[in-house]
């Protein structure tokens, strides 16, 4: 019964858009072009609809722009590969990796947030934080970001890579 509803109410909204863009005020017909083939080259010119042909025929030329393409994104990820991911967000522009501590140290953990604030690859392009906790038991931890060469050193890595990838990228478009 619901599947029922559900097709009605979208065959309903259907019928309402299309009567609603009829209605759509089109203009002095006398600007127009006489010709239909004419209207829907002027209208495509002026950003007002599409041609379906056009769509299909340059898919194969489509540019896009996904993470793998970015430079500075596959660096940070590479740099930080030994970390468990919690949370990386290409659109968002930010990476937060999990607490991570060594086998040896379980009472001292560190938490890496990444953001991304230009795609250009320079020294203020990512904002680099670094969160440590310390636990003496499991209830009891204290967590607080702290600067220090470890920030710098990432930094640095995450940057070098970066120009790495980019002038492989440019060797292989020549």
């Amino acid at each position: 019964m619901t599947n029922n509803i559900l097709s009605k109410l979208t065959i309903f909204t259907i019928l309402a858009l299309l009567t609603l863009n009829s209605c759509a005020n089109r203009g002095d017909a006398r600007k127009l072009p006489a010709q239909g083939t004419e209207r829907a080259k002027k209208n495509v010119e002026e950003g007002r609809g599409f041609r379906v042909m056009d769509t299909i025929s340059t898919r194969k030329k489509t540019n896009f722009q996904f993470a793998s393409s970015n430079e500075l994104w596959r660096a940070s990820l590479d740099v930080i590969d030994f970390m468990p991911l919690n949370s990386a967000n290409y659109s968002g522009g930010i990476i937060i990796t999990d607490w991570y501590s060594e086998n040896e140290n379980t009472g001292e953990s560190i938490k890496l947030v990444i953001r991304f604030l230009t795609n250009e690859i320079r020294t203020d392009a990512i904002n680099l934080k670094i969160f440590y906790k310390n636990c003496i038991s499991v209830n009891n931890c204290k967590v607080s970001e702290k600067v220090s060469d470890l920030n710098i050193e990432l930094k640095k890595e995450i940057l070098k890579r970066a120009a790495l990838y980019k002038e492989e990228t440019k060797e292989k478009k020549n």
